[in-house]
């Protein structure tokens, strides 16, 4: 996993003060990995345009058309005049070596964003905005210097931002790379150094981005087993049984040697799944809240005060009873609609879906520093998961989980890990690392994923 900060000027000034780094040399450092990139990547490219903004995002651009004049053709826009001392420097050494300068817009090869960077702090004006525009508009490959001009530094979009085909941010990752809304616009993101390597120029951090390594699929190493040796997942089938199903049998193709259906119906299940009226005495845990719609409150409430690792999902969410037991050590797995339910049920906040959805990294860890025993699971274009003060961002995730029933494929594999013996945080992380990795390999139209496609993507893994 990767470190992720807040901001990291005070990176920067670490690297003035004790490695005594100054900014003209990190500035080079910046404007040389982006040149790096280009000339590693798009050799056969001939035209580029840099378009520069009056700050030192602006400067990293025009820094960037020196490194790379002559070897193409580089052509500078400045969106205004060089205010900051490095820009005004920086402009200096490109009129020594007569750089074209150009008032016009055009549809270059390559297309390098370094208007605001992450020191965008106020709404775009008119003309920034029809100037983002524009460049969207252009069929070239798309390049943005730190994070695409356009997204705040809280991962917010006001009206329009640039669309890159990749980031190359500096130094470090940046949180506001990772708010659901920045997916569209970032792509591929690269992180450059800036005179040194990543770990020299980090610190410690409480957010961190996950790894497709960081998934610990559970494997069977030991030959003298039998089905009760990976555990025992009840999974509780409410009004909407088809989601119980679906997660039993995730939970099943995921490692749990026993799975069985709590649901006061007989249900018609699969074969390899088991059902039972009541709680079985031998469970290891329990999944709930998968479509469970109306039930009865007490038999509820003691199937939660059950002394076995639990994950609750979806109904549940909206009922006070969940407030009774957030002393627990348990998982939780909103999608953003239910997280607002719950933090109004919990007294955090009273907000609305696109507040949230424009603040994840604020009320995500105010939930978990209320309850610290919660893991969450908050699902989105980017899944953040929280335990107590640390913070995870699993960024694989795609449109093509976009279906009904994929929620309920995620709950029964973090319920397989939880009935195996696997702790809340590290069920949580390689059930949803599993997941994504599982529809990232999905190989049919992207709109038509089943959930027993998914399932079947999972043993594949």
């Amino acid at each position: 996993m990767q470190k992720i900060f807040d901001e990291v000027n005070s990176l920067d000034k670490r690297c003035y003060e004790k490695f005594l780094l100054s900014e003209d040399l990190l500035m080079e450092h910046a404007a040389s990995s982006i040149a790096s990139y280009i000339r590693e990547n798009h050799s056969s490219c001939k035209s580029i345009l840099i378009v520069c903004g009056s700050g030192n995002n602006g400067a990293d651009g025009i820094t960037l058309a020196r490194l790379l004049h002559k070897k193409f053709d580089v052509k500078l826009y400045l969106a205004s005049n060089p205010k900051s001392s490095m820009t005004q420097l920086q402009f200096q050494r490109v009129e020594a070596l007569k750089i074209e300068i150009i008032n016009e817009l055009f549809e270059a090869d390559i297309i390098v964003d370094c208007l605001f960077g992450t020191g965008l702090n106020k709404p775009l004006d008119e003309k920034s905005t029809n100037l983002i525009n524009t460049l969207n508009s252009y069929n070239s490959f798309k390049i943005a210097c730190d994070i695409p001009s356009g997204i705040n530094n809280l991962g917010q979009v006001q009206s329009v931002a640039f669309e890159a085909d990749i980031t190359i941010t500096m130094g470090a990752l940046k949180t506001s790379l990772f708010s659901d809304v920045s997916k569209d616009y970032v792509g591929k993101i690269i992180v450059a150094d800036l005179g040194v390597e990543r770990e020299v120029y980090e610190v410690e951090s409480n957010k961190f981005l996950l790894d497709e390594s960081d998934m610990n699929l559970p494997f069977r190493n030991k030959k003298n087993s039998h089905k009760g040796s990976f555990g025992h997942l009840n999974v509780v089938a409410g009004c909407k049984k088809g989601a119980g199903i679906i997660a039993a049998n995730a939970a099943f193709n995921f490692g749990s040697g026993l799975v069985s259906v709590v649901c006061h119906e007989n249900l018609d299940l699969p074969y390899h799944l088991m059902q039972t009226h009541f709680i079985s005495e031998n469970c290891t845990a329990i999944a709930i809240g998968m479509g469970l719609g109306k039930y009865e409150t007490d038999e509820i409430r003691k199937i939660l005060n059950k002394n076995v690792s639990k994950i609750i999902d979806a109904d549940l969410f909206y009922d006070e009873l969940i407030c009774e037991v957030l002393n627990q050590e348990i998982v939780l797995t909103p999608h953003p609609k239910e997280f607002c339910s719950l933090l109004k049920l919990c007294k955090i906040a009273d907000i609305k879906v696109e507040e949230l959805q424009n603040n994840r990294f604020l009320y995500v860890p105010m939930f978990s520093k209320k309850y610290p025993k919660v893991t969450l699971l908050l699902k989105g274009a980017n899944v953040i998961i929280s335990k107590n003060e640390k913070l995870f961002v699993n960024s694989f995730g795609s449109a093509v989980l976009s279906k009904g029933g994929s929620g309920d494929v995620l709950s029964g594999l973090i319920g397989s890990l939880l009935a195996q013996g696997y702790d809340c945080l590290d069920s949580v992380i390689t059930a949803s690392l599993a997941h994504t990795m599982a529809a990232k390999n999905y190989d049919k139209n992207n709109y038509s994923l089943l959930p027993t496609d998914l399932i079947e993507e999972i043993r594949k893994l």
